[in-house]
């Protein structure tokens, strides 16, 4: 049985076409904005039309199915949220390939008696700081985090949901029972350079690694550019550049070749060019697949800091909006997906992933499994992110065996 992934296509571009900005070619589809809000409602309308029930819950999860919930359930997704200036595929793939799952089932005249469902997760992008979407599903949301998560912007999770007709805290309602699920499948781009680089068609991935986040305010004295000597100043901008020096020491010292520590988004204040900065407001975004690892690395970019910050006379405060442990994946999931790789004669690689994937928070409720295809260049979270469409077919054919295989199982 082979998927329509000329069908699969069609569906993908379309999508992409909603939140696409023409000056950067980038997709703007940031969790709950009107754009991913757009995309929900169209992918809505896309499954209902296909003939399938579909129902948003109180998180902005989309589900889209047929079969009774209450009964074990295949569960397929990912997320349709994007970050600033995101790719195609990134999300959207597991998405829009499992319901070309659901249409190449019924297309066949496969008939189960399993309910398939699929889900396109809200906010899996971490605006606010967390997997918003599948962490509802999973049951792990608090209920303080929901009324003061926030973006880097100061805007509240429960003010953008607001504005889109929805109350943060219905998502507490949206847990699945352990009981409702025989499984959760997700396919993604890998996002990182490996399976390209190999030659590989598939990931079979074994793990996800652990991501933590903070916002780090470094506050100094704003000052005439011109008249404030270069020893007597509390430049923030100077602490900041100092720390970034020290994120290689800081792996080196305490992390793995696994470690990952990323400054990706900088604010210096007031913002002007005659003006020696006298806030520094950035991100740190830390990632390991051992949790004691992302421990003693989040604990040395403390110290870093502290020292930087008396050296350059700066007060340094910093808030931890997320940590997310690394999740093995379900062995008997991964092993079953190896299972349908080998059948058919695909390349692959059982690998880790350094991305943060909804499987995490699925893998809480029940056994799950994450498949990879390759990401060209190793590109994602950007415009140029893009992968083969004949990657994208091999994928969607392995994530329909492995659904197939978990009715049976």
């Amino acid at each position: 049985m082979e998927i329509n992934c000329e069908r699969l296509k069609e569906n993908l571009i379309e999508l992409s076409k909603i939140g696409y900005n023409e000056d950067d070619r980038g997709i703007y589809r940031t969790g709950f904005s009107d754009a991913d809000m757009e995309a929900r409602r169209w992918l809505q309308q896309k499954a209902k039309s296909a003939g399938y029930d579909t129902f948003m819950d109180g998180a902005g999860n989309v589900f889209f199915g047929r079969g009774d919930r209450t009964e074990p359930t295949v569960l397929m997704g990912s997320h349709i949220d994007t970050v600033p200036a995101g790719g195609m595929f990134d999300g959207a793939l597991g998405v829009m390939a499992a319901l070309e799952v659901m249409q190449t089932l019924d297309d066949n005249g496969c008939s189960h008696e399993t309910p398939i469902w699929a889900v396109a997760t809200a906010e899996e992008e971490g605006r606010f700081g967390g997997m918003f979407g599948a962490q509802a599903i999973a049951g792990k949301l608090n209920p303080d985090w929901v009324l003061s998560a926030h973006d880097a912007d100061n805007v509240y999770l429960k003010d953008a949901m607001a504005a889109q007709g929805l109350e943060a805290m219905d998502a507490l309602d949206a847990a699945w029972r352990p009981e409702q699920l025989k499984g959760y499948l997700e396919l993604h781009i890998e996002q990182g350079p490996v399976l390209i680089q190999e030659n590989l068609q598939i990931g079979v991935v074994d793990g996800i690694s652990g991501v933590f986040k903070w916002i780090v305010h470094l506050k100094g004295k704003a000052d005439h550019a011109g008249t404030a000597p270069m020893h007597m100043r509390s430049d923030a901008f100077m602490g900041l550049a100092d720390f970034a020096h020290e994120i290689d020491r800081i792996i080196a010292e305490n992390g793995t070749d696994k470690t990952r520590i990323t400054v990706g988004k900088v604010e210096l204040k007031p913002g002007n060019p005659h003006t020696v900065p006298g806030e520094a407001v950035f991100t740190i975004v830390g990632r390991d697949m051992e949790e004691s690892v992302m421990e003693e690395v989040a604990s040395a970019c403390r110290k870093a800091l502290s020292a930087i910050a008396r050296r350059h006379r700066l007060m340094f405060e910093y808030e931890q909006t997320s940590w997310l442990g690394p999740k093995p994946c379900s062995s008997k999931v991964t092993d079953l997906i190896e299972k349908q790789v080998k059948k058919r004669g695909y390349s692959y690689l059982r690998m880790p992933s350094g991305a943060g994937h909804d499987t995490q928070f699925m893998s809480e409720i029940t056994d799950a499994g994450l498949i990879f295809i390759p990401s060209v260049n190793g590109v994602s979270h950007a415009p140029d992110e893009w992968s083969h469409w004949h990657d994208v077919e091999a994928g969607t054919n392995i994530l329909l065996d492995a659904v197939q295989a978990l009715i049976k199982n």
